[in-house]
């Protein structure tokens, strides 16, 4: 129960992420998000970056009060959170925007899927018209694209 706990709630984190980010990162906190897309920030820092600790704090509190009170379920699905964090944070940071020059040259369809989704969320400079506000899941026409190609 405690692995399903943690499975469904990493998945369930992906239709959270969407929100977020269309809703609030794209709402009420563009004014920390927009930096991510027009790149106005000086060094390797953005203010973007403060939605990791925004994000963590709750997911620590989840995790302490799950430990301290004999390792219920919200220790587990503060796990699965952390697991989606990290998932996140590799794709998102290292994969895609390059932070640390790591697959750069993939032919993974799924990955190559997710590199165009994300390059038409950011054609957009402002909050409004924005797509593609999934992170693992995007919309099933770009993996089409390549899944697809990779048949020929």
């Amino acid at each position: 129960m405690n692995f399903l706990t943690v499975l469904l709630t990493f998945f369930v984190m992906e239709g959270m992420t969407w929100c977020i980010h269309k809703y609030i990162m794209h709402g009420f906190l563009w004014t920390l998000h927009r930096d991510h897309h027009d790149h106005s920030n000086e060094g390797h820092m953005e203010r973007n970056d403060y939605f990791f600790a925004i994000f963590a704090v709750p997911t620590i509190a989840l995790m302490y009060y799950g430990t301290i009170h004999n390792f219920n379920m919200y220790f587990y699905i503060s796990i699965g959170i952390t697991l989606y964090g990290m998932a996140y944070f590799f794709v998102h940071d290292i994969f895609i925007h390059q932070r640390f020059k790591l697959l750069r040259d993939t032919q993974n369809p799924y990955l190559l899927a997710i590199r165009r989704a994300h390059k038409q969320h950011h054609k957009h400079m402002g909050k409004e018209k924005g797509e593609c506000f999934g992170f693992l899941w995007v919309p099933v026409k770009y993996f089409r694209m390549y899944f697809n190609k990779n048949k020929v």
